[in-house]
């Protein structure tokens, strides 16, 4: 799968509204048939900052992800309610899903 992180600095004035300017595009991008998911989170240390997660099958799914009509729309309309270009961290794991972290089990 390919596993991505991106952090997104907001403009502060945008910040509030970012999941409602980003709709479209997440609920296109989780409709795709590759995406294995796509989860925005707001930082706990800085308002302005969401942390996208996301995961593709592989990268024929990537491929057609960033080849999206809509990918294309989000590079157009969503940079405008950027303060900073975002940044990322993109790899290939060997897995399809979440694994369990082991070292904080949930004993029944």
């Amino acid at each position: 799968m390919i596993f991505i992180t991106a952090k997104f600095r907001i403009k502060p004035e945008h910040a509030e509204g970012w999941p409602e300017i980003t709709r479209e595009f997440t609920e296109a991008t989780r409709g795709e048939p590759g995406c294995l998911w796509f989860e925005w989170s707001r930082s706990l240390d800085d308002p302005t900052e969401y942390v996208l997660v996301e995961a593709f099958r592989d990268g024929d799914a990537g491929a057609a992800h960033v080849q999206s009509e809509h990918f294309k729309t989000a590079q157009r309309t969503l940079p405008p309610y950027l303060a900073e270009t975002p940044k990322i961290v993109n790899t290939v794991l060997e897995q399809d899903d979440w694994s369990l972290l082991g070292e904080m089990a949930v004993q029944d």
